[in-house]
This record gives structure tokens, C-alpha cells and sequence, in this order.
């Protein structure tokens, strides 16, 4: 009975282990290279620059102004003040027919102005930059063009994906109809971001961390290190057992 039982859990451990031997590894692999990354390198934090402020004494018209020339919006989300190749814009986020719209307004008139050109979202991306560089590509970016493994994904668009020519292959993103830089991407993040796939073994989207997949290998991960236990207790004990025997057996004399 214990030989049976030790085979039928060895068998079991060993096919458990080959079929989740290869998802323990990518785990490992993107635990230690979480755990051993400086965060804000992988956010591109030490090559952004801080928007800058401005005076609390400069004349601003009245948001309302500019709400009274969005007769269409259904409600408003929010107004903000962000700044555009040095001058002050309101950035006023509303619905119309239950779809959000963006509208920039230059804050010291209330006048509306249209989204950002190629040319303001470059100027700003170098804006942003922390050391002095050129530009290898511009590409504009809409809904056909970002998938669900894109890098720029679930992120406001139109935008302008301003890549620059440095080591670390560092694209900046800035939103056309928001006027403003949204986020730094370079190659630390990209091998984060596929780790992170194979991490949270969401092959879809990415960033789903409760997929059916994930849960299923975790159940059974936790299976076969519990198969291991038990493979571990029952060798143990048919070990002293066979122990046991061996020293009740009658020695026979040479």
C-alpha cells in the first residue's frame, strides 16, 4: 500500500513539476528583476524634466467663459491648468453624448485653440527631456494604431510618440488633445512590461492580474509543491519502516 501511494505521488509530482516548471521560472525571473530594478529608471523619472508653474499673480479669464462655448457638452469631468511650450492653457474634460471630449483654451482669454500639431508635440517632448537630444521618429498615434500590447496602451489619444535618439531608446508621449506629456517609455520599461506579461500570464491585455490562466496555475502550483510534501512525508515514512524491518530480520552468523 505505501509502495503504491509513494509511486502514484512521485508520478504526480513529476508531472505537476513539468508542467508548471516553466511558469515557476518566468515568475522567478520577473520577481528578481522587480525586486532588483530602481523603479523610477523604469518610469524614465530621472530623464523628465518638472513642468513648470506659474506665477499666482497672472490674469485668468473665467473657466466659465469657456464652458459658455461648449454648448454641446452634457456635463463637465473636469478643468485644469496645464502649461504648453510655456503658456498657460485650460484643459476642460467633458461628455457629450455620454463620450468624453477634451477641449484646450488659452487661459488668459478663454479663447479656444485646437489640439497640439507634430511640430508643438515635439518641442514639447524635447521640453520635457532632461539632457539634450535629437529626434529619430514621430508617429501619430489613434485608435487603430494602439493594440492591447502596445506600450502606450488605455492612454489618452490622439497622440504624438516622440522617439529620441539616446541608449536608452526613450519614446515620450504626448497627448495631442490634452496638451500634455503623458509617459516616458525606454527599454528598461519594455523588459518590465513583458515580464510583467509573463508574470501575470495575461497574454491579452497584459495587465489583467485576475485572468483564468493565472488563477489555474497558481492552483496547481500549489498542488504540486503540496505533492512534494507528501511525496517527502510518505518516503520518510516507508524509509523507517524498511529501517525497522531490517533490524527485527535474525542476523545470521558467518
Amino acid at each position: 500500500m505505501i509502495k503504491s501511494k509513494h509511486y502514484l505521488i512521485r508520478k504526480s509530482h513529476r508531472y505537476l513539476g513539468l508542467f508548471t516548471g516553466m511558469q515557476f521560472i518566468f515568475w522567478t525571473l520577473g520577481g528578481l528583476y522587480f525586486s532588483w530594478s530602481d523603479i523610477d529608471e523604469i518610469h524614465g523619472d530621472y530623464q523628465k524634466k518638472a513642468p513648470a508653474n506659474f506665477s499666482a499673480a497672472m490674469p485668468l479669464a473665467s473657466p466659465a467663459a469657456v464652458l459658455a462655448q461648449l454648448p454641446q457638452a452634457d456635463s463637465v469631468k473636469s478643468i485644469k491648468l496645464v502649461e504648453v511650450l510655456g503658456e498657460p492653457l485650460y484643459q476642460v474634460v467633458y461628455y457629450r453624448h455620454k463620450m468624453a471630449h477634451t477641449q484646450l483654451a488659452e487661459a488668459d482669454s478663454g479663447q479656444l485653440r485646437m489640439p497640439l500639431t507634430e511640430q508643438e508635440a515635439i518641442k514639447m517632448a524635447l521640453d520635457r527631456f532632461a539632457e539634450p537630444v535629437q529626434v529619430a521618429q514621430v508617429e501619430l498615434l489613434t485608435e487603430g494604431k494602439v493594440g492591447r500590447h502596445h506600450e502606450y496602451r488605455e492612454s489618452p489619444l490622439p497622440a504624438y510618440a516622440v522617439t529620441m535618439q539616446h541608449p536608452t531608446n526613450t519614446t515620450v508621449y504626448v497627448a495631442a488633445e490634452r496638451g500634455e506629456v503623458i509617459s516616458f517609455r525606454n527599454n528598461k520599461w519594455r523588459l518590465f512590461d513583458f515580464l510583467w506579461m509573463l508574470h501575470t500570464m495575461d497574454y491579452e491585455g497584459r495587465d489583467n492580474f485576475g485572468n483564468v490562466l493565472l488563477r489555474l496555475f497558481s492552483v496547481v502550483g500549489l498542488v504540486t509543491v503540496l505533492s512534494g510534501f507528501a511525496l517527502y512525508f510518505v518516503s520518510f515514512r516507508g524509509g523507517r519502516r524498511r529501517k525497522k524491518a531490517a533490524a527485527s530480520r535474525p542476523k545470521v552468523a558467518s
